[in-house]
């Protein structure tokens, strides 16, 4: 069984938590669930102002004379951005600072959405749509820095539970996603273009005077090691591709689904996003049991990647289903695909940031927090490059439809 001190994390600052000397057990419990506590509060709040956009934004920058292409480059901005963003601080973390980081993406992320909220008393045309790419543009630096500070910040907390905590996590990121639409929903249909933006916006900022209170700072010296490096790697080159193929095919549901499910089955709109909870509820349930397991049985590990890829494509395959198979499509067996391919998600994201992680150590990588901002950085710059290949590879006529259906 592991020591305290052997769990704790090298080099913590002023964390506004800690204990005397003595209760290093008590210091490093009270440690870590103020790191958990900040992370669960990032992923919750600036989720929730993420997914906002989707229910109602289309419909206001098309009055505001954004066409359906622009639409997109707009939704698709944010990905290509994010990418940059994302290896440039995982890079530069210690120089930084993970605290910092955190801190200041959240403040970017809060008060650009409360800026999205006033968009819509711009003169219509190019300055609405310069200010559209614009505010998207800093949103996306701001989270990139966020969640590359959480990721390091969490892996330094729990060195050997990384997998278990960034599972349970992503309950948080699952209510968020969850909450997020149809809360802007009401609130637009209520009040009206702004207060969703400003009312979400203002959360995310409430949230900051907490995690400057808990969130505990950790130093590192600087890596002599780069991202080519760590990219070169097979392993990691591997666990790359498989991120970038994931997130890619995970992006085209949304659209797609949404209008083959308007089409084929003639539900109303708002019924379209419960279709899409039996994956969004089983991918939020079985993420920390997944987590778990891969702390537990690092060997499962690979299997889970194998068989969580193999699982999400016959999960595609049956959404439709695909004409060889020569089955009815029905909305039963859609819900239940979308469930299965939930669990399927688990398996094929959980276990990639511990694998990238092991990887670098074998690697002659150091243990510390500038490792774990280079593995943190290439996760999210992987996620985004599947994201953007997503939205390049979307037709404008797959929008103008989804928008048709929606007035």
């Amino acid at each position: 069984m592991d020591t305290a001190e052997s769990r704790a994390p090298a080099g913590t600052g002023d964390d506004g938590c800690g204990g005397s000397p003595g209760e290093t057990s008590r210091r490093l419990s009270r440690e870590q669930l103020c790191v958990l506590v900040s992370a669960a509060s990032l992923n919750l709040g600036c989720m929730m102002a993420y997914s906002i956009l989707g229910p109602f934004f289309p419909r206001e920058a098309q009055k505001k004379g954004a066409s359906n292409t622009m639409i997109g480059m707009i939704f698709g901005c944010y990905a290509l951005f994010e990418l940059v963003a994302s290896l440039v601080f995982g890079k530069y973390l210690v120089q930084i600072g993970a605290k910092f980081m955190f801190i200041s993406g959240m403040f970017i992320s809060g008060g650009v959405t409360i800026l999205f909220g006033v968009l819509d008393q711009l003169p219509d045309g190019p300055i609405f749509i310069v200010m559209c790419f614009l505010m998207r543009l800093v949103d996306a630096i701001g989270f990139g820095a966020a969640i590359t500070a959480s990721s390091s910040i969490l892996a330094k907390a729990f060195p050997n539970n990384v997998a278990t905590v960034l599972g349970g996590l992503e309950v948080f990121s699952g209510l968020g996603l969850l909450v997020g639409p149809p809360l802007g929903g009401f609130l637009y249909q209520s009040f009206g273009y702004e207060v969703p933006f400003i009312l979400l916006g203002c959360i995310v900022l409430l949230m900051i005077p907490l995690n400057l209170c808990i969130l505990p700072s950790y130093e590192s010296d600087p890596s002599e090691h780069s991202f080519w490096k760590l990219v070169s790697l097979p392993k990691v080159g591997l666990i790359s591709f498989i991120i970038i193929s994931f997130s890619s095919g995970f992006g085209f549901l949304d659209p797609i689904l949404s209008l083959f499910v308007l089409k084929k089955f003639n539900l109303p709109v708002g019924y379209v996003g419960l279709v899409f909870l039996g994956l969004d509820l089983s991918y939020t349930i079985s993420s920390p049991l997944l987590g778990l397991l891969s702390d537990r049985m690092p060997n499962l590990r690979k299997w889970f990647l194998i068989f969580g890829n193999l699982i999400t494509a016959g999960c595609y395959m049956l959404l439709g289903p695909v004409p060889i198979l020569h089955i009815k499509s029905q909305l039963w067996l859609m819900v239940l695909v979308l469930v299965v391919h939930g669990v399927s998600a688990g398996m094929t994201i959980i276990p990639t940031f511990p694998e990238l992680l092991s990887c670098a150590h074998e690697n002659g990588f150091e243990e510390g927090i500038s490792t774990l901002g280079l593995v943190s950085g290439l996760t999210g710059a992987v996620w985004s490059v599947g994201s953007k290949a997503q939205n390049i590879t979307g037709t404008e006529e797959e929008h103008a439809a989804l928008l048709s259906y929606e007035t």
